[in-house]
């Protein structure tokens, strides 16, 4: 499950993104970060331009 299915799910903490993104950094895959988390267009454009606050906010109200 990626990030974003595990955080909708209740199953993490949203700080556990920085886990998911150790674990990226260490892999050998060719997604980009932001697949690899399960983020979509939008929310990507979010996280980078906003911050990860406002990432949290947009998926809260998913």
């Amino acid at each position: 499950m990626t990030f974003k299915e595990k955080y909708l799910a209740g199953e993490i903490e949203f700080e556990a993104i920085d886990d998911f993104i150790e674990e990226w950094n260490n892999s050998d895959t060719p997604q980009t970060l932001a697949r690899f988390l399960g983020l979509n267009e939008e929310e990507e454009d979010v996280w980078i331009e906003e911050s990860d606050e406002a990432l949290k906010e947009l998926l809260d109200r998913r």
